[in-house]
């Protein structure tokens, strides 16, 4: 699974929410910083290119739709996130977000019931 780059992770987020979509479909859920319709065309095509999406023809129109699911790329970054930034260590994911105060003790209270229902 090739790394995407912000924007067009952003436009994958587009198509997993609607299914199937055509580039004016696309262009239509971008809220901020809209990239000229021709631009986001070539975005999609390069998502094609890296096995992400596919598209079924309809005459000179194209309707796209995911080939890899939002499941399985989170997967993908997170592993690869947890490997980069925190050396392979859950804990140390832990760790950080509780130091940075993301997490209260009542999520971690659930985090550690969830490990400790997963491994009976």
């Amino acid at each position: 699974m090739e790394k995407l780059t912000n924007k067009e992770e952003e436009i994958m987020h587009i198509i997993w929410t609607l299914e199937k979509a055509f580039v004016k479909d696309v262009l239509a859920e971008i809220k901020d910083d809209k990239p000229h319709y021709n631009t986001l065309s070539t975005i999609i095509r390069n998502l094609e290119d890296k096995g992400y999406v596919a598209h079924q023809a309809f005459g000179k129109t194209h309707q796209y739709y995911p080939i890899v699911s939002k499941e399985d790329y989170k997967k993908r970054f997170m592993k690869t996130a947890i490997h980069n930034y925190f050396n392979n260590s859950y804990k140390n994911v832990v760790s950080f977000f509780a130091e940075e105060e993301n997490i209260s003790v009542d999520e971690l209270k659930e985090i550690i019931n969830l490990i400790e229902k997963n491994n009976k």
